[in-house]
């Protein structure tokens, strides 16, 4: 099993930054892809960024604006979040996928508040 612990959540205004930080612990070892989702009220949660072994990637509405960092020997998964916008807000969870079999793990979330 993997746990992850999201942290960095808060409220910010437009054009405002925050940096989303997750723990991992656990069987880590197997762990490959680590990312970021998102919900917004009222919406299905979608890919914000992932980085893998394969590389990086971020939803288009977020491409330039975010960036994903991986520390392994913290075991930890970042999302540096610049230019904030209102349409951001959301509930950010922090995923990894073990490589072998393709099997996800979740964080509870942390909520993100961007004022206009």
């Amino acid at each position: 099993q993997v746990h992850l612990v999201e942290s960095g959540g808060g409220l910010v205004q437009a054009g405002g930054s925050l940096r989303l930080s997750c723990a991992a612990s656990g069987i880590i070892f197997s762990i490959d892809a680590m990312g970021w989702y998102r919900r917004a009220p009222g919406k299905q949660r979608e890919l914000v960024a992932v980085t893998s072994r394969g590389g990086t990637n971020y939803a288009d509405s977020v491409k330039g604006r975010f960036t994903i960092s991986r520390d392994n020997a913290k075991n930890t998964v970042y999302l540096q979040m610049n230019n904030l916008k209102p349409e951001d807000t959301a509930v950010y969870y922090c995923n990894a996928q073990r490589g072998y079999d393709a099997m996800n793990f979740w964080g509870k979330g942390t909520l993100v508040t961007v004022s206009s």
